[in-house]
């Protein structure tokens, strides 16, 4: 193959697998070096920025995915006509916001910092796809803790969470890690 086929064989990949993939899966499926695919990579995404394309090319951290481009997220609403464009209530923005800033983080960690159960919160938000189970901590009774997702990135417009922005004018601040929270509830 040629690189013109090794661009296409990226892009139909990236394109029927509708998740994230990183350049080092695209390299193994094609038996092909890994910087060969970062390459080709950042050719289709200089490609897709052209305006005569809907759809861009996002990286995502260490990942590669097609997405819409945001001046024609209207008419894609419009298509697909789903329930998940439904906008976030303040308590699973909040609950979000909890878990971006501390994961990841159990359930009742959730609800320390929150005062309140938030059990149908983090279903709905698992549900959505903005967080997801991120394995059992090292605590007793081994809870499951949660951590946000690429689609949670994607929603926000993010390409990281290092671009989250500072909590209560700080500046940046690093991610943290599960530990019980001050006897204020406050993040």
């Amino acid at each position: 193959m040629d690189l013109k086929q090794y661009t296409a064989a990226v892009e139909a990949m990236l394109f029927a697998h509708a998740e994230p993939l990183t350049s080092q899966k695209l390299a193994d499926v094609l038996e092909i070096e890994q910087p060969v695919v970062e390459r080709l990579l950042l050719a289709l995404r200089d490609e897709y920025e052209k305006p005569e394309h809907g759809i861009c090319l996002l990286q995502l951290e260490e990942r590669w995915q097609f997405a819409t481009k945001n001046e024609y997220g209207a008419f894609v609403k419009k298509i697909l006509d789903t329930r998940r464009n439904v906008p976030l209530s303040p308590a699973a923005l909040e609950t979000l916001t909890i878990v971006a800033y501390n994961q990841p983080v159990s359930r009742s960690f959730i609800e320390q910092v929150r005062g309140v159960d938030s059990s149908s919160t983090v279903a709905s938000l698992v549900e959505k796809g903005l967080i997801e189970e991120a394995g059992r901590m090292d605590l007793p009774g081994r809870p499951v803790s949660f951590r946000t997702t690429d689609v949670f990135l994607r929603c926000f417009g993010l390409s990281s969470l290092t671009e989250l922005p500072p909590l209560h004018g700080e500046g940046p601040r690093p991610l943290l890690t599960e530990e019980p929270a001050p006897a204020g509830g406050a993040l």
